[in-house]
């Protein structure tokens, strides 16, 4: 299995001091490359010992037309508490 991609030959390195309650001040190279603004609010992730980080609003962007696909007037939400209840009424 190959673990190395092309996008890994361009990551940019930075290093940061984790500071007084947890803070971390971002340096302004990588504030400015990643379109960071003041008061923009990050969405943390950690997965295999690697910490992720995206904006809010890119996170939302992403997930925009997760459901597209989804026929006209069909209700997931509807579909989910009518499978709920199948389940309970067999137990």
């Amino acid at each position: 299995m190959m673990w190395y991609g092309p996008q890994m030959s361009h990551t940019e390195t930075y290093a940061v001091r984790l500071g007084d309650r947890g803070r971390l001040v971002l340096p302004a190279e990588l504030r400015r490359r990643a379109g960071l603004e003041e008061g923009q609010e990050l969405v943390l992730s950690y997965e295999g010992g690697v910490v992720r980080m995206v904006t809010r609003a890119d996170l939302a962007t992403a997930g925009k037309g997760m459901f597209a696909d989804t026929a006209p007037g069909r209700n997931l939400a509807d579909e989910l508490i009518a499978g709920r209840r199948a389940e309970a009424s067999r137990e």
